[in-house]
């Protein structure tokens, strides 16, 4: 028997699936970045965030609903690679006054990842007729960028600086 081809309206699925997985993950790893973070603004900022996300995860949940599917996510490798850097960051530059740099370049890097993913998601809903979808994606799409515009801000402002030696 031949199988359906697949539709966009299932490309929107699988990709609301793994934007939902990655949520969670970066739900789990806010809080560990914040804990290892020397800057206070950065640990704000990722504390901050961390709320943003919870909010992120249940407009998805209210995506998945419009989408007429119960909200499950799907192993997402882009995500996990991108956390495990960050591991990996706070691992090797755990004493190093560079840790806030690599903390923010890889929160940026999720940030980045994210903004793909909802805009993505919003052209999809739009192109499917998800008029409300499209709402909440460009909801959260917009908060995404005003974090990575923070991270940015934050880099380029005293993170980056300190993560230089003083010069003698």
């Amino acid at each position: 028997m031949a199988t359906e081809p697949k539709t966009l309206n299932d490309m929107f699925i699988d990709t609301l699936k793994d934007v939902y997985y990655a949520e969670k993950q970066i739900l789990r790893a806010l809080p560990k970045m914040a804990k290892a973070a020397n800057s206070a603004e950065l640990k704000a900022a990722f504390e901050k965030h961390r709320g943003e996300t919870e909010g992120h995860v249940e407009r998805l949940a209210q995506v998945f609903e419009i989408a007429g599917k119960a909200a499950r996510g799907k192993t997402c490798d882009a995500i996990l690679g991108i956390v495990e850097e960050g591991k990996a960051v706070m691992e090797d530059y755990g004493d190093s006054p560079a840790l806030d740099a690599g903390l923010l370049a890889s929160a940026q890097a999720v940030e980045h990842y994210e903004i793909a993913r909802y805009g993505t998601l919003k052209a999809w809903a739009q192109q499917l007729g998800l008029t409300e979808a499209v709402s909440l994606l460009d909801q959260t799409l917009a908060e995404e960028v005003k974090t990575d515009e923070l991270f940015s801000k934050l880099g380029v402002g005293s993170i980056n600086k300190s993560a230089q030696p003083k010069a003698a």
